[in-house]
């Protein structure tokens, strides 16, 4: 129903900031929640950050303070802003969307139904 595209990954060093972007196609933005996923080597999946669709936020502790969800939904985008970024950070970034209730904020993985490919961020000491 939503096809997402993820970019503005790349390498960096550490202290430096990066923005992803997440572009949306097919269903309307505002229909979903979204969040944005990471993978690091030899790590499980985890949830970095998720916006509901009324802009509600979730992050997880390790990068609270240091990244930004937000939403421009007349652009149907998505973005993680990523600023005093540390080699910790090193994954691949994916973002999800997930149809939901106004007021939903998931925070699991099974609860999105639709990701983008993902895109490499790598932080270096």
């Amino acid at each position: 129903q939503v096809q997402l595209v993820e970019s503005g990954g790349g390498l960096v060093q550490a202290g430096d900031s990066l923005r992803l972007s997440c572009a949306a196609s097919g269903r309307t933005f505002s229909d979903y929640a979204m969040g944005w996923f990471r993978q690091a080597p030899g790590k499980e999946r985890e949830l970095v950050a998720a916006i509901s669709r009324r802009g509600s936020t979730y992050y997880t502790d390790s990068v609270k303070g240091r990244f930004i969800i937000s939403r421009d939904n007349a652009k149907n985008t998505g973005y993680l802003q990523m600023n005093s970024l540390e080699p910790e950070d090193t994954a691949i970034y994916a973002c999800a969307a997930a149809a939901s209730s106004p007021v939903v904020l998931p925070k699991r993985s099974n609860d999105y139904g639709y990701w983008g490919q993902g895109t490499q961020v790598t932080v270096s000491s």
